[in-house]
């Protein structure tokens, strides 16, 4: 048994319902890599699993419930993160506002990232979309906590040339590991942006809201979801709404954003890629698209527009992406002018974007 966990990825369940337990440790140990080494049902329970576990034996990732008796998961998370070597913590939460806001406020005290649990209308543990979102997570987040932070520049990654291309709008996509790339790019933005900027993540309906609230208590500029009808203005962002596709529309002088219950594309609703099409439709060459972490391909369809356009597209780079399906397929299509983490790309931005005198 150490032998063999002592080669795959180790991952504690944290939940509950047995029957969730059980369901989940099916999924991960479906994929041949991941070994679940401990099933408890609180947070107590979890700690002494990682106090009294070998290192051979040891959880690297946690998935754990926010809602159960003896200790919850917001209880027992800052314990769990205070255990050296400390384990990526993955929270799971139910698709209600509650959940939502008890979701942000883990994130905010250090777990990584978060799985909505799936409802039995959309296929419940079986979906295989649900399968592949939490693999993608905990093998992802896995990596990134075991490779060696590497030398980076703090910032830096518009050439010269660019810096006087300021575009009149931003559009910024992500998916897997969003949340936290999102919060570190917008972290290095000031207060007065000179652009207005549109976030698309994609996310289930309601935790949309309460990103929006997260995001807007960083220091950047303003942050609201999205409603009908908004105008695109400098200083502030809109995020598009979970379930509804985020599309700009000229109106007079002015461009306004509409919400749309258009089909999802590339699986996905909201998809980045309608909305970049959109403010191409708006601005022309004049937008700039940044493709943060996330599974699939969303976003290369509409950074082609942008470069057709005249626009420019920039990613993350693959090292600090938990998933780099979307910047990849960006980077790859040779679309990505530039490349780095979200905190220089934010860093780039500020001082492309800065509200200037």
């Amino acid at each position: 048994m150490s032998l063999m966990s002592s080669s795959k990825l180790r991952v504690m369940l944290c939940d509950d319902s047995s029957t969730v337990r059980s369901a989940l440790g099916r999924l991960l140990e479906s994929d041949p890599g991941i070994h679940v080494v401990a099933r408890v049902g609180d947070g107590a329970q979890a700690l002494a699993a990682l106090d009294h576990a070998s290192p051979s034996e040891r959880a690297e990732v946690v998935l754990l419930d926010l809602e159960m008796p003896v200790m919850d998961g917001m209880t027992a998370l800052p314990l769990i993160l205070k255990r050296e070597p400390r384990p990526v913590v993955i929270v799971a939460s139910a698709l209600t506002q509650r959940g939502a806001g008890a979701t942000m406020a883990a994130l905010r005290a250090g777990a990584s990232d978060y799985i909505p649990k799936p409802g039995a209308a959309g296929g419940g543990l079986a979906d295989p979309h649900f399968r592949g979102e939490l693999l993608a997570k905990v093998k992802g987040w896995a990596r990134l906590r075991q490779q060696p932070a590497p030398a980076r520049p703090p910032a830096a990654v518009a050439r010269p040339a660019q810096r006087g291309a300021v575009p009149k709008a931003v559009c910024i996509g992500s998916s897997t590991g969003g949340p936290q790339a999102l919060a570190a790019l917008v972290r290095r933005l000031p207060r007065q942006i000179a652009v207005p900027m549109v976030i698309v993540q994609h996310m289930p309906a309601g935790f949309t809201a309460m990103l929006a609230q997260h995001l807007d208590t960083l220091g950047g500029p303003r942050v609201a979801e999205a409603r009908d009808g908004d105008v695109l203005e400098a200083g502030r962002i809109f995020l598009a709404p979970g379930d509804r596709h985020l599309l700009a529309k000229p109106e007079g002088d002015r461009v306004a954003l509409h919400l749309s219950d258009a089909p999802p594309e590339n699986f996905c609703r909201p998809a980045v890629d309608p909305t970049l099409r959109s403010l191409v439709g708006a601005y022309g060459r004049a937008v700039l698209a940044v493709i943060l972490t996330g599974m699939g391909h969303d976003g290369l369809a509409g950074c082609r527009a942008v470069a057709e356009a005249g626009g420019l597209a920039w990613a993350q780079d693959e090292a600090s992406s938990v998933v780099w399906g979307m910047p990849g397929a960006i980077a790859r299509a040779g679309l990505a002018s530039e490349q780095g983490t979200p905190e220089a790309l934010g860093d780039a931005l500020a001082g492309l974007c800065g509200r200037r005198p």
